[in-house]
């Protein structure tokens, strides 16, 4: 994936954004440490949103979240 708009670096801020998207969102699925291959595909759905321009953390978290899907 490409990371043209961030120098190809996520900064400590862009970081502690998508760590609290993927943390509620895991609580929010009820993925434990042991769905590795879900939490795999969510955290790279996550930084690919957040690498396509939605970098806002509500914003972010309303694109994943299962209460928008339904």
């Amino acid at each position: 994936m490409p990371l043209s708009g961030h120098g190809g670096v996520f900064g400590p801020a862009d970081l502690d954004t998508l760590q609290r998207v993927f943390d509620r969102l895991c609580t929010e699925r009820r993925l434990a440490l042991k769905d590795k291959d879900q939490r795999e595909e969510l955290a790279r759905d996550v930084i690919g949103l957040f690498q396509d321009g939605i970098t806002d953390e509500a914003d972010l978290w309303r694109a994943l979240s299962k209460r928008r899907r339904a």
